[in-house]
This record gives C-alpha cells, structure tokens and sequence, in this order.
C-alpha cells in the first residue's frame, strides 16, 4: 500500500529513542474505559437494500458476490449504499484520506445519519494526523460514533510528533489494524483491498492502485458483522474524543467539516464507464431495478483477533491470523493456485511450502509489483531474496509493469499516473477463491490485523481468473532464469515482438542501487 509504515519501523526506531531519551518526554494513553457493547442490530427485512438482496437471492443460496476491479465503480457502490442505507453503517478501515476520495464518503455518512441511520466508523490511527478534527466533528452529529484503534496518547499534529510523544510504546504502535470492510444495513457489504484514498480509485492523477473489491450479500454479511463487533468492543479502541482535543469549538469545527466535505453543494458525481472489466454496469443501476446479477457460493469470513497486538511471541500471533488459514489452504492444493500481493516476502516456511506444491506438480502462478511499480522497495528487496528460488521451483512468476498497466484501459483509467499493484487474492483449484486485505509478507503474518473471505463459487473463481489473466497479459512482465546461471530475464511483448530485458525493467539508477544496498541490511521481520 502507499502508506505502508515501514519508514515507520525503520528510521524512526533509533532517532525516535534517542529523541524522547533527550526530551524525557514520552506520553501515555488514557486509562481504558469499559463501554457498554454495541452490536449489530437486527435485519430489517423492510429495508430497499434488504428487499433488492431478497429478490436476488436463488432459493438455498449461501453468499452473494460481484467483483469490482475498477476503482471507481468500487468506490461509487460505498457511496450509493450510503446514500440508500436506512438503519445501519458499519465501517472499518485502516486509511480515510483527507482528500476527494475521503471527503466524499465523509460526507455520505454524515447525510446518511441526519437521516436516521446508525454510523459505527472504526479507523486506525496511523494515518489520522490530517484527519482527526474531520473525524472528530463528524461524530458531533447525531446517530454517528467514531472510535480509533490501536491509538496514539499525545502530539499527534504530525506523523513523527507521534511516535517521539509514544517511543517507548512503539512495540505497541508498531501493531496496525489493516482491515477494510463496509457494512449497510446488515445486508449489503464492500470487503477486499481497497482503502479510501484517491489513488485506490484511480482518482489520482500521480499515482494509483490496481486493486480488488467484492460487494458481498447474504449469510457470510453476517459473519462479517461479527467480526466488526468483535473489533468495535475491543480494548484496542478508543472513542476519538478521548484521544483527539477538540480544535476548535463545536459550531466552528461542524462548519469547517460541511465546508470540506461540501454538504451545502450538490454532491459530486464521479464519471463511471457504461461496464466494467467483467461486464457489469454501475451497482446504483441495479439497485434501482431491484434485483442484482451476483455470483453465489458457500462463504466464510476470516479476521485477526483484535488482540492480536497483545500476544507476545509471533508463533501466538501467527497461529491465530488470517495468514496461517490461508497458507493452510493454499497447501490442500491439488490442481493449481493463482495468486496476486503486492508485497510477496514468504519467509522460509513460506518459499518451502511452495517448492513441496510444485513437487506434487501443482501449478503456481505469482503476480506481484516490480521494482518500479512498488511503492516499499525495502519491502522488494526482502521478495527479492526469493526470486531465483521461485523460478528454480517452477512458479510461474510476474511482476507489474506501471507503465504499462497505465496503458490498459481494461484496469482502469489510469491516464498518466503511475500503475501499482495492491489486489490482495487466490484462486485454488479454479474454485476456490480468497479476497481480502492480508498480503504475503511477515507484517501481515504477526503485526496487522487483516479480514477476508474465503468462498467456494467455480464461477466466481474463474471472474477472478479472468481479472489476473488480464494483468499478466496486458500489464505484467514474465520472469524466467537465464542459461546458465542465476540471472533473470524480464520478457513482454511490445508491437507484437518479445522483448528480453536483462535488469529491473523501468526502474532508476537510484531504486536499484538504494536497493541493492539497503535492503540486505534489513530483517525480514520488519518488512
């Protein structure tokens, strides 16, 4: 992701200590106060949102799904379920951007409580700096409570005032809370990759992300507000007015937020192609008709514990994530495995359990950012520790190519803005299919927390299909190992002819160089 906290891990470490060592002036938290649980409340089968599932569910169905690989119909389907919720809004993610993306759905929720319906927004803190007094006046309104996980105590104007007020905390701070999920009315939900930010959207006009999302219906919905539950009751999270100090006063701070967010302008409408990749038209289209064209298999949700911040050991974390189930799964293999992450470090046990899939001549087909298209080269150089093992093992691997992603329409309009790849997804046996928001790589495994679905849907399984086939072919280049020896060979086809590069395609001098000098020196548990 664009907002990965490795720098946060790394150079803020040593100066943090050594600053707060010279200050003596390292803050705390609040005591933790126990709150009276909220839970999900109970589906009201009255509602347009629960009629439209109801009369699009097959008899004996389990779970709903409709991907959404553009970004912009992804963020459009949060917006027109916000806008046509009556009772309940249930958020969580790690990142709401002060930006168009942000300011937009910020706004969808504040209508949708004036008119009545109940917003629970869970957020972490990370990235809360520049959005804090937003978040705070938008719990001043009626019906909406904003709760922050895993928070800093104090200076928390700026990202590195934070962590100098916390740096005797940072074992704690270190731990972040990576889910992404969208919950209306009980019935209707978003899950998978996305943030809210511009550049998930292809809204941003330097750089953006090819990623995934599901719009979800049926039982699994309530799986999925469990987990909310479970995370929203915590005592990893805090209530924002604990934490943030108000601004400004009230009246003042509502009306700076009505102003950001436009409340008193009509609503920005944000253009959307006729259909997607898949085929699909806007999900507001279908709504309007009453009944929605889905994919249905059996579902199950997946999440961290919230506690997973307190275990001590990273074998406690592991055994409880979502990573540990995935993998799991991943070995049941019989026939092939797909899989998209932007960041792939898969540690030992990790690269071993796929040499012992490829020994039962299992097909493995990799997808992950290049050099280029990544936007934590540290975090490349921990995947490139396992590349030539990779190769050597008969995976076949890809690597995203931003220039050229850029070029292809079929992901999105990306104009003239640097492609990265973020779609976190497997497909298992053509059937079996995993979205969600865990990559492969140790911070997921031990120090986030992370949410997916696992569904069962041959249907579904070849959409996705579909999708990754897409990126290989239109936006990827095709690793190989030359002869003889040990060096790769990044191969594409430009004008209809193969084209053999023999260093990190599209890369500069500096990525390379500050790549091969930095990231042998870092350990692979921090990446």
């Amino acid at each position: 992701m664009l907002f990965q906290p490795f720098a946060v891990r790394m150079a803020w470490r040593a100066m943090v200590l050594l600053l707060c060592v010279l200050l003596g002036a390292c803050g705390s938290l609040p005591p933790f106060k126990q709150m009276a649980p909220t839970l999900t409340l109970p589906v009201d089968a009255s509602t347009p949102l629960a009629k439209v599932v109801a009369a699009s569910t097959p008899p004996g169905e389990h779970s709903g799904f409709r991907l959404m690989p553009l970004g912009v119909y992804s963020l459009d389907a949060r917006i027109e379920l916000a806008a046509r919720a009556q009772h309940t809004l249930d958020l969580q993610y790690y990142l709401i951007a002060d930006d168009g993306a942000g300011r937009l759905l910020l706004r969808s929720l504040k209508e949708a409580a004036l008119r009545g319906v109940r917003v629970r927004l869970l957020v972490d803190d990370l990235y809360t700096a520049s959005t804090e007094q937003m978040l705070l006046a938008l719990q001043d309104t009626p019906n909406v409570e904003v709760r922050l996980f895993n928070p800093f105590c104090c200076a928390r104007g700026h990202l590195a005032s934070r962590f100098i007020a916390s740096a005797f905390d940072l074992p704690r701070l270190n731990h972040r809370m990576h889910n992404k999920l969208f919950i209306a009315d009980g019935v209707m939900a978003v899950a998978g990759g996305r943030n809210i930010a511009d550049e998930y959207f292809t809204l941003n006009i330097a750089q953006n992300f090819v990623d995934m999302d599901a719009l979800v219906v049926g039982k699994v919905v309530a799986q999925l507000g469990n987990i909310f539950d479970d995370y929203w009751n915590s005592e990893e999270v805090y209530p924002i007015a604990q934490i943030v100090r108000p601004g400004r006063q009230v009246p003042v701070r509502d009306k700076a937020f009505d102003v950001s967010v436009g409340m008193a302008g009509p609503e920005r409408r944000i253009p959307l192609p006729s259909t997607d990749t898949l085929g699909y038209g806007p999900i507001g289209e279908e709504l309007d008709a009453g009944r929605m064209g889905l994919l249905w298999g059996e579902a199950h949700a997946i999440a961290d514990p919230p506690a997973k911040l307190r275990f001590v050991r990273p074998d406690q974390a592991y055994d409880a994530s979502v990573t540990k189930r995935l993998w799991a799964r991943l070995m049941e293999a019989e026939h092939d495995i797909f899989l998209t992450t932007p960041y792939l470090v898969p540690g030992e046990s990790g690269i071993a359990s796929l040499e012992d899939v490829r020994r039962r001549n299992v097909k493995v087909t990799l997808l992950t950012n290049s050099l280029a298209a990544n936007d934590e080269p540290l975090v490349h150089g921990g995947y490139v520790r396992y590349r030539v093992r990779l190769l050597k093992a008969g995976i076949d691997l890809y690597e995203l190519s931003p220039a050229r992603t850029a070029r292809s329409e079929r992901l999105g309009m990306f104009g003239k803005s640097v492609g990265r790849l973020h779609a976190k997804t497997a497909v298992v046996d053509r059937r079996e299919m995993f979205i969600g928001s865990a990559n492969l790589d140790p911070r997921s495994a031990t120090e986030n927390t992370e949410l997916g679905i696992v569904v069962d849907s041959p249907q579904l399984a070849r959409e996705m299909l579909r999708i990754i086939n897409i990126s290989k072919l239109e936006s990827a280049y095709r690793l190989r190992l030359a002869e003889p020896g040990d060096r790769i060979e990044w191969l594409t086809i430009d004008n209809e002819k193969e084209v053999i590069l023999h260093s990190e395609p599209e890369s500069t001098w500096f990525q390379r160089v500050y790549n091969q000098t930095f990231a042998p020196l870092v350990p692979e548990d921090l990446l």
